[in-house]
């Protein structure tokens, strides 16, 4: 859930395939940010990525289909998760993560464009839960680690706890519209762990 690469510029090798994947997942975030995603339209996401209509719908098949795909380019360019040496450290740094990509404008208003999809379409919901449950699940390694070390309760469930950290964060971007920043990042890493040293994270949710 740190800061997630953005998609414009980017090529994956592999020839024309690949070319055109990325110049259309880019094209999607584009359409996606200035329009949202009842306004996405897979003609004009070919016409901006210079692709033939066809191509988008048969391999796409949707708008849905197109958000599936920017998600999940996205998670697969996300870095791994911090390993500090120090639990407190890699809480920090995935804070730092996330608040680094909501002040990201690019980033900011795919998320919300996205989130907002999430809550009248299941497409875009499954996409949104798929990327998310990546990155945490990637970020709870930290934590795992951290219980190895004897620096958090035996049986701290590790995907909990990053959530923990994140949920003020968007909660501030999507709900209350309230700005945040460093302070606001550092207390909810602070708050998150402390919680955790106390066993407030052990058992089944």
């Amino acid at each position: 859930m740190e800061q997630e690469s953005r998609l414009a510029g980017t090529v994956r090798p592999g020839g024309r395939t690949a070319r055109v994947r990325s110049a259309v997942l880019e094209a999607t975030q584009d359409e996606l940010v200035k329009h949202g995603f009842h306004g996405l339209s897979m003609d004009a996401v070919a016409a901006r990525a210079g692709v033939g209509k066809t191509t988008v719908y048969r391999r796409w098949g949707s708008a849905a289909g197109l958000v599936t795909g920017l998600m999940t380019e996205l998670a697969d360019q996300s870095a791994s998760h911090a390993d500090t040496g120090t639990i407190e450290g890699d809480l920090r740094a995935n804070a730092a993560g996330v608040l680094a990509a909501l002040r990201d404008e690019r980033l900011s208003a795919t998320f919300q464009a996205v989130i907002a999809a999430a809550t009248c379409d299941e497409e875009a919901a499954t996409a949104l839960r798929a990327f998310y449950a990546r990155r945490i699940d990637e970020w709870a390694k930290a934590v795992d680690l951290a219980v190895e070390r004897g620096e958090l309760p035996a049986g701290t469930d590790g995907r909990e706890l990053i959530r923990a950290v994140s949920a003020p964060l968007y909660y501030r971007l999507v709900v209350t519209r309230e700005p945040v920043d460093e302070t606001v990042a550092t207390l909810a890493a602070t708050r998150a762990l402390a919680a955790a040293r106390a066993g407030a994270f052990v058992g089944e949710v």
